[in-house]
């Protein structure tokens, strides 16, 4: 039982949502109520936005059954927001904490989460306000620093190489171009998982394009013309923040709607997956040119959630609020994978300034060197946490030839 002057607790969501990231919120909460140091549990509604108006809701006595139903259930149970706290917020932040005694405050997002706490922590630190601040890493994007990969990212590549594997097969059955458009705005890891549901030398995805090569029109036709005059198909999986020789995203052409943090707003819109389309059509002579983009869809689709996904996130809320517990002050939790040919994990406690903001990019050695593809360097790193995927069947039955 926490002691009757122990210090509350406070936990919020933020950034895009994902299949896993209420496993950490679960593991935070169901975690804290173990420890003497931390009387009360709430959750902030919205990130900054409940921060800033004491919207919390009392997670000291949810149920561990409801806690459960929750923890299993895809989206931000406490709701997200993107929002970055100025100075002046941050006092108004600190008048709630202080209103509400918390002492011990979990922020479960990316890096511009990792980014908001490092901002309430330093300024919590320059007015001595008593505060535990702890980042718990989530993103379907991969890209935080320190990290060997991302609570969310297996659960959304899961996802993605089921949905490729789908389109593959439909367009087995009516061959012709299909152009799948997956998030990633600066890093391409979930564009690359498209590769991992390949079984057979002519699966698609055929063609992949990541944001961390630049794009050339040209070449992409050319790409395309090869594969089609080999198979008489192709399957493409192209990045949304796929840019052009001067590092400036094809899709900003489209889109002047921007964030907070000054991020372009590229998911929710088909006009990448429009233009790529025409650009087959006006170049070649395939009649049969299609596009999807997947936007949202990745995020937080229920059924497809990677077991490991789901463990290494209910792990990390664990980790942070025994950290705390310890006596530690600050730091955002890492998952680090151990040497050998196995798939270990180890978790990591990393200072904040490291995580925050700035991104992570898909490694060279992953990328092959026609910018067009993935290496089994790739595959032999996202596969572990994947699996298991679907099995593909395919007729082994020999044409039938008339005398």
């Amino acid at each position: 039982m926490p002691s009757e002057t122990a210090p509350n607790m406070v936990v919020c969501q933020s950034g895009g949502p994902t299949a896993v990231i209420n496993q950490s919120l679960v593991g935070a909460v169901i975690e804290a109520r173990k420890h003497k140091q931390i009387a009360n549990v709430y959750g902030a509604m919205h990130g900054v936005a409940g921060l800033l108006t004491g919207e919390f809701i009392d997670l000291t006595h949810e149920s561990v059954a409801n806690l459960e139903i929750v923890a299993d259930t895809p989206s931000s149970a406490l709701g997200s927001a993107r929002m970055k706290p100025t100075a002046a917020d941050c006092g108004k932040i600190f008048k709630v904490l202080k209103k509400y005694d918390i002492g011990y405050f979990f922020y479960i997002g990316g890096n511009d989460s990792a980014e908001n706490a490092y901002i309430i922590n330093e300024r919590a630190k320059a007015e001595r306000f008593p505060l535990h601040c702890f980042h718990v890493p989530k993103t379907i994007d991969n890209d935080l620093r320190e990290n060997d990969h991302t609570p969310g990212y297996a659960s959304a590549a899961k996802f993605v190489a089921c949905a490729v594997m789908g389109d593959d097969l439909d367009n087995r059955a009516l061959p012709g171009v299909k152009i799948d458009v997956i998030m990633g705005r600066d890093a391409g890891f979930l564009t690359a998982a498209a590769a991992l549901g390949r079984r057979h030398e002519d699966d698609g995805p055929h063609l992949i394009y990541l944001p961390e090569r630049p794009f050339a029109a040209s070449r992409f036709v050319r790409d395309v013309k090869a594969v089609y005059k080999r198979l008489g198909r192709c399957v493409i999986a192209v990045s949304e923040g796929i840019v052009d020789h001067h590092g400036v995203p094809i899709a900003k052409k489209f889109s002047k709607e921007t964030d907070e943090y000054g991020n372009v707003q590229l998911s929710g819109s088909g006009a990448l997956g429009d233009l790529l389309a025409n650009e087959i059509r006006k170049k070649t002579n395939i009649s049969r040119v299609r596009a999807d983009t997947f936007g949202y869809l990745q995020r937080s689709f229920p059924g497809v959630v990677s077991e490991r996904d789901a463990r290494e996130a209910r792990a990390v809320g664990v980790a942070a609020v025994r950290e705390a517990a310890k006596g530690h002050r600050t730091g955002s939790i890492a998952i680090r994978r151990r040497q050998g040919r196995n798939y270990r994990i180890h978790l990591e406690c990393v200072p904040l300034k490291k995580v925050a903001r700035d991104t992570r990019h898909v490694p060279d050695r992953f990328i092959n060197s026609d910018c067009n593809n993935v290496t089994k360097a790739f595959l032999n790193y996202a596969k572990p946490m994947v699996r298991p995927l679907p099995l593909i069947g395919k007729l082994a039955g020999r044409r039938v030839e008339l005398d």
